[in-house]
């Protein structure tokens, strides 16, 4: 059996210089490749990695993702990436990462997602694998030890009074 790590850490990357923009800093839309590319880790973790993907003619579509910007990163940024799962059922899968600088700690984005597993035949939602399920129940258990990211579940919008030009 796979270790539960609680969070998910292992997804390590490093700002690439054509990720960066006019500002200097990594641009916003790179934010979501490297997110992209932990996603690609983490599912591969819980089971659904490219043998699995290929052998059962499955794959994971995003249904929703959110990101949250904290702080810049620039290019030979060193970039640290955990892993929660938030929820999951017989199709979906609904996971958070946050994006820290590796050397200095401090917090530059999250993303919060929701996935859906489909058949590559039908090109619909497909349950996934019992050996799937049962590994996303374990993870869930030791993840909901976890304490709830404030960005969860966050919607975009001025506060109440605020006035708009």
């Amino acid at each position: 059996m796979r270790e539960i790590e609680a969070p998910f850490d292992r997804y390590r990357d490093v700002v690439r210089p054509d990720w960066i923009d006019h500002n200097e800093h990594m641009n916003m839309g790179y934010y979501v490749v490297v997110f992209d590319l932990a996603t690609d880790e983490f599912l591969a973790w819980v089971g659904l990695d490219a043998t699995h993907r290929r052998d059962a003619r499955v794959t994971t579509f995003c249904l929703e993702a959110h990101v949250t910007y904290h702080r810049e990163v620039r290019a030979g940024d060193p970039l640290r990436f955990t892993t929660r799962l938030l929820g999951y059922d017989a199709k979906r899968i609904h996971y958070f990462h946050e994006m820290s600088h590796a050397r200095e700690g401090y917090l530059a984005a999250t993303n919060e997602l929701m996935s859906l597993h489909v058949s590559e035949t039908t090109r619909r939602a497909a349950p996934m694998a019992p050996g799937v399920l049962e590994r996303l129940a374990r993870i869930q258990k030791a993840h909901d030890a976890l304490p709830r990211p404030p960005q969860v579940g966050r919607t975009i919008g001025l506060a109440a009074g605020s006035t708009t030009r």
